[in-house]
């Protein structure tokens, strides 16, 4: 009774992912729409590392491609309204099939109630932020928000469709955090590629500033007073790495690419096959849930497919 009662729960999570990634139906993403945003730093230390990470991510965004628009507020230019005249671009422009991140980097705080992020002027809290995102049409969506006290905005963040990622578990911790470093260093860096995909997706941009902030704070003989988590079901407690439950979402969720997969997204001829080999990826993550509930001859007839139809993509992705 137990084990079919397992393989129920099994079977729910594994349609929810189904429905959360849209595998029932592949669509092919036209366009990521990145919007950056650098807070107020309070002391010069803090405003010139904001704005420094700001515009990294900014270079970077850029670099990816004409399939990709991005935002960057900083510096006096980072206000609430600007923010919000900014999403209203994003509205206007996007489309369901694209994606949308939004990253935050700087302070924030929490009252035990409501977060707030700071900017220049009034800040802006996290049901402001979710209701700027949620306007947004796309399907997909990421909040990346490194700031302290962030866990205290995951509630008002989590949507189903929509991972979020908080440098601190909770809005308690609420020193200043590396964490943002860390995530625009896993950008950069193509040893984060630990699947040699040639594109860096958000679980592993999440794990390598995950261990990076950890060590950091060993190096300086510290107790670390951030713990990155993330959330990408949309309900629930965040966690701070993959489960059975979470974690497909996160790793479906492509930031950038880079090599030759850079070089098929920006070639029109290739780019539907390069969308196509990131959705095999995707199916095959998904199967490797469903295996604990499948018959074991079946979960290998069905891989061994999905494997050669990945092979078939990548060799006219070679060509």
């Amino acid at each position: 009774m137990r084990q079919a009662l397992r393989r129920q729960i099994d079977r729910r999570t594994i349609i929810a992912l189904f429905a959360l990634l849209g595998m029932a139906a592949p669509q092919v993403r036209a366009s990521t729409y990145y919007v950056v945003v650098a807070g107020l730093g309070g002391e010069p230390d803090y405003e010139q590392r904001f704005n420094a990470a700001a515009k990294d991510l900014e270079k970077t965004f850029k670099s990816a491609g004409t399939n990709t628009q991005a935002y960057v507020l900083s510096g006096p230019e980072a206000t609430a309204s600007h923010l919000k005249d900014t999403f209203r671009t994003v509205v206007n422009a996007a489309r369901a099939e694209d994606d949308l991140v939004l990253i935050l980097i700087g302070h924030g705080s929490f009252d035990g109630t409501e977060y707030k992020f700071n900017l220049p002027g009034p800040d802006v809290t996290g049901e402001e932020i979710a209701d700027m995102c949620n306007h947004v049409p796309t399907r997909r969506q990421l909040i990346v928000d490194t700031s302290s006290a962030s866990g205290g905005a995951m509630r008002a963040f989590e949507r189903p469709g929509r991972a979020v990622v908080a440098a601190t578990k909770s809005g308690t911790e609420k020193n200043a955090t590396v964490f943002a470093r860390y995530w625009v260093q896993a950008l950069q860096d193509p040893a984060s590629d630990t699947d040699k995909s040639g594109s860096i997706d958000a679980l592993e941009a999440f794990t390598y500033a995950s261990k990076k902030t950890a060590a950091f704070y060993d190096s300086q003989k510290r107790l670390s007073t951030e713990h990155a988590v993330f959330d990408d079901i949309g309900h629930g407690e965040p966690v701070r790495e993959p489960d059975t439950k979470q974690g497909a979402y996160l790793a479906s969720f492509t930031l950038f690419r880079f090599g030759k997969n850079q070089q098929a997204a920006n070639d029109p001829a290739k780019r539907q096959l390069l969308m196509k080999k990131e959705e095999l990826e995707q199916q095959i993550d998904i199967l490797k849930y469903q295996k604990a509930a499948m018959d074991p001859a079946d979960y290998k007839k069905q891989l061994t497919t999905m494997l050669l139809d990945l092979a078939r993509v990548q060799q006219e992705l070679d060509k």
